[in-house]
């Protein structure tokens, strides 16, 4: 595999209460800090009910990221195709992917909260259904298509986009996947990356992770695009908050954990995602203890992720889940460490100065001889040169 890629998943998960406005504003900041840091992308969320989850628009998210950030590339994490005119979606992601100058991803997805789906009339059923359909015109239209269609939610008569992609020859386009085989096999189909969202939230996302690429492999032959799937574009999702001390990152996390339990537990109705514990000490534990994140040090978020790559086979994109377990300044902390402490050991920049550092330590006393030796053979003939010899 390539260079392990890093970045952020901003669903986001905010206590609700708090002021709206600062949030997003904070968010907006945070994407800034991450580029600062290295981080290669940053994934906005879509949804519309609840409280917590508060981007109604991920690309209204990334035009405002677009316009503060140079590098990082910027990604709808997911855009819910089954709410949309899928002509209009397509239509607006080429716009971002000029504004951005060929920063943009494109993930898809049904719509993850059954509250949102039931304000427009849709059920679960219906927004699974739609992603397919959706998908298949919204690829067709990205490839230059045009198409004519009818979903249950719209008409389409010899639509097609009118501006070529920025990008050459797309930007990339994923499907959101969590334990089901829907995300893996359209994927496939349409020869386009996997957005693997729990893929450490349950044990059934952990274990399905290399079942759901041998998936993608077999439905991107049976379609004729097997020459078109790329672990490179396979972007695995997880929960992490680290600090210096793991005693530090369990006294940083009980400023906000609770609420994100209490959220997966009782209001989003998602049981894919389903966390056990009733104090904040159960939902740190559990965190550790069932293998779905790390709440600790960096050596263990590097654990951490060497086990994702062994179980998946291999992926091209870490995303560190957002969230508030942490206040606003430790959340920073954790990013930085992450960022200066893992993501060289899986870029190919850790190893080369542990190498150097190792071969200096062997040689050191004999270099040390040496230089002692020549320190004294200078003095000695700076000495001579005065006649003190």
């Amino acid at each position: 595999m390539s260079r392990l890629k890093f970045g952020t998943f901003l669903a986001p998960i905010h206590t609700p209460g708090q002021n709206p406005t600062l949030l997003l504003q904070r968010d907006l900041e945070l994407v800034q800090l991450l580029e600062r840091l290295g981080y290669d992308e940053a994934w906005f969320g879509e949804h519309h009910s609840a409280g917590s989850e508060i981007y109604a628009s991920p690309e209204i998210m990334i035009a405002a990221a677009g316009e503060r950030t140079s590098r990082i590339k910027l990604g709808t994490g997911v855009t819910s195709v089954s709410y949309h005119n899928p002509l209009w979606a397509a239509e607006r992601m080429v716009m971002l992917d000029h504004l951005t100058h060929g920063r943009v991803l494109f993930g898809l997805g049904p719509g993850s909260l059954p509250t949102d789906a039931a304000m427009l009339g849709l059920s679960q059923i219906d927004t699974r259904e739609l992603l397919a359909e959706n998908t298949d015109i919204i690829m067709r239209l990205l490839r230059g298509e045009t198409v004519s269609a009818k979903t249950r939610t719209h008409t389409l008569v010899d639509a097609c986009i009118q501006m070529a992609p920025y990008s050459s020859p797309l930007f990339d386009v994923v499907v959101a996947a969590i334990a089901s085989p829907t995300g893996a096999r359209l994927a496939g189909h349409h020869g386009i990356g996997l957005l693997s969202i729990a893929a450490t939230l349950t044990a059934d996302g952990f274990s399905a992770l290399q079942h759901h690429w041998g998936m993608l492999e077999e439905f991107a032959t049976l379609a004729g695009r097997s020459e078109d799937v790329d672990r490179s574009k396979w972007r695995l999702v997880g929960p992490f908050h680290i600090a210096e001390t793991r005693e530090q990152a369990y006294r940083d996390v009980e400023h906000g954990i609770e609420h994100w339990f209490k959220y997966l537990q009782h209001v989003a109705a998602f049981p894919q995602m389903a966390v056990e514990g009733e104090n904040k000490r159960e939902m740190i534990d559990f965190i550790n203890n069932s293998g779905i994140g790390v709440i600790g040090t960096a050596e263990e978020a590097r654990a951490q992720v060497q086990r994702l790559v062994d179980q998946s086979g291999g992926f091209g994109t870490l995303l560190l889940q957002g969230h508030d377990w942490a206040n606003p300044q430790a959340t920073a902390r954790s990013y930085e460490l992450f960022a200066r402490d893992v993501m060289p050991f899986f870029q190919g920049q850790a190893q080369p100065l542990l190498d150097a550092d190792e071969r200096a330590r062997r040689v050191r006393e004999g270099q040390a001889d040496e230089h002692r030796k020549a320190v004294a053979h200078m003095t000695k003939k700076y000495e001579a040169e005065l006649g003190r010899v």
